[in-house]
């Protein structure tokens, strides 16, 4: 090789990032439009002994630029990974499908044997799918471990070309005694309906060894997802279903609920947006109750759902271990004769999870969907600032405020009592919507004060004056000497805390520290000057004179 050829070599790899195996374009935004244009890629794949994966996401590959590339793949039987998402940036969908079909060509000819092929974010549409469809059913795909495909445009027509080349790809492999063990499929934004829904359903129930399926924002209907969840009950090793933002209503939701009755292993379920409503909540509630034992994550946002149903679907997973998230964004209620939407997150916290946010919002539904709310991804300092009600036009009403009644004694009973700032926080996370001219929400709230606060102080390991301490500094009558930071007091903070120091559980101790504090000046509470009296002749009351 000359020493100008081996320059340009060097060169090339320094920009390529070479991982085990592994050569990677990725994110370079390459315009490569003909030979002349990969001379440098083609090389370095050529002197690349044992290539096992190729990034070229994230740049832009002409038809001749393709066809270059794929004839230096021709003889890396070691390929195993293709991550080729985004690569057709700007180039004409008729270029698309010839530019697959020299690449996949490439890979049978050379022998290689894929586990991974992401083609993502391509917009190709059914033709696209044409373009790889010799691919998936030959021998190369027979090992196939992960097919992303979001974001490409299929519509039903690629759906139906895909499910087919998938059930060829698994009856032929498993005639040579080595059946298609597909694991991940993704593919999101594809707009498959219920036709596409189905064909690949039938797929996926022949092939019985997914893990992971993902297919949001698909336009499918209670239909498709039926179809889906009759498939999903012959995959039995589970552990991941996206659904979110297709239409179940009540029919497919309980068909769906039934599906997962069957199955041990699922750990995340997603179905958001899906429209799942107030019977499909309650039949997944009992399929809660009877099953899914090592589900962490749970989302039926915005599924039209009372709070009667999200209630329930609450009370289900009270007794899940491992479950560290329970999101039921969007339950419709009736305030005043008005219908309202209730945004609700919810993160468990057992003593093996970190602690994690809850918040509850309600708007105004009258008007369509609520905004965003710019607040929600501030983090946990920011909670407490905005509990209180304010008056919109036209009447509506927004309140931002921890959630509240029976679903927070689901929620709160699971605080991690043996980590004493956490007990603190959620302490102030619930009272801070406490409101002393609503009974009911009053009632909830000490009743939830009352779960956390009486079984820490039960807990013979709880630690009593690191509890008083993170308390004082988020109430702004400490400094902090760590990471812990002051809240924005609200009378509730101390309407809950005057009727804590009252009861049993609370150490005499505490409330002697207690009152040393608030008969210091402190312009934290002067906001809460009536609640702040209020708590300071409690304390007096209860302080033993010395």
């Amino acid at each position: 090789m000359a020493s100008d050829d081996v320059a340009n070599l060097a060169d090339s790899i320094a920009k390529t990032q070479v991982d085990e195996g592994e050569l990677s374009y990725k994110g370079q935004g390459l315009k490569l439009d003909n030979a002349q244009s990969v001379e440098k890629m083609v090389r370095a794949i050529q002197e690349f002994d044992g290539l096992r994966a190729l990034r070229l996401e994230g740049n832009t590959i002409g038809v001749e630029a393709a066809q270059t590339i794929a004839k230096a793949l021709e003889k890396k039987s070691d390929l195993q990974c293709c991550h080729w998402s985004d690569m057709f940036t700007g180039r004409l969908r008729a270029e698309i499908p010839p530019a697959l079909v020299s690449l996949g060509d490439a890979l049978i000819m050379a022998g290689a044997r894929l586990k991974v092929l992401d083609l993502s974010d391509n917009a190709f549409g059914p033709d696209g799918v044409k373009g790889i469809e010799k691919l998936l059913k030959s021998a190369t795909c027979h090992t196939l471990q992960e097919l992303r495909l979001n974001n490409c445009g299929m519509g039903i027509g690629g759906g139906k070309i895909l499910a087919a080349a998938l059930t060829v790809c698994h009856k032929e492999s498993s005639a040579l005694g080595a059946p298609l063990q597909l694991k991940v499929f993704i593919a999101g934004r594809n707009r498959l309906e219920n036709d596409g829904a189905t064909a690949l359903a039938q797929a996926f129930q022949l092939i019985g060894s997914l893990e992971e399926v993902h297919m949001p924002q698909n336009g499918i209907n209670y239909q498709g997802v039926t179809a889906l969840a009759t498939a999903m009950q012959h995959n039995p090793q589970l552990r991941v279903l996206n659904l979110n933002d297709n239409t179940f209503t009540k029919r497919g939701a309980i068909a769906m609920a039934q599906a997962l009755k069957h199955l041990r292993n699922v750990q995340v379920i997603n179905f958001g947006d899906c429209l799942v409503r107030s019977e499909g909540a309650s039949a997944i509630s009992e399929t809660l109750r009877e099953g899914l034992p090592i589900l962490k994550e749970l989302n039926l946002s915005f599924g039209e759902i009372t709070k009667d149903a999200a209630l329930e679907v609450a009370r289900s997973v009270q007794h899940k271990d491992q479950l560290e998230i329970l999101d039921l964004n969007g339950i419709i209620t009736h305030t005043n004769r008005k219908k309202h939407r209730i945004i609700v997150r919810i993160y468990l916290q057992t003593s093996k999870q970190s602690a994690k946010r809850n918040s509850f919002s309600c708007h105004s539904d009258d008007e369509g969907e609520p905004e965003e709310d710019e607040d929600e991804e501030e983090d946990d300092d920011d909670d407490y600032e905005d509990v209180e009600e304010e008056e919109e036009e036209e009447g509506e009403k927004t309140l931002k405020c921890t959630l509240i009644k029976p679903v927070d004694l689901c929620v709160f009973s699971q605080v991690d009592v043996l980590d004493a700032s956490k007990t603190a926080e959620a302490f102030l996370k619930i009272s801070s919507v406490y409101k002393e001219d609503d009974a009911e929400v009053k009632a909830a709230v000490l009743e939830s004060i009352d779960a956390v606060l009486s079984k820490a102080f039960l807990t013979p390991s709880f630690q009593g004056l690191s509890f008083m301490s993170s308390l004082l500094v988020m109430l702004g009558l400490l400094k902090s000497e760590d990471k812990l930071k002051p809240v924005k007091v609200v009378p509730g903070h101390l309407q809950c805390l005057e009727h804590a120091v009252k009861q049993s559980y609370f150490p005499r101790e505490h409330v002697t520290v207690l009152n040393a504090f608030m008969a210091r000046p402190s312009k934290s509470l002067e906001p809460c000057s009536g609640a702040r009296d209020r708590l300071k002749s409690t304390l007096q009351k209860l302080t033993p004179e010395s």
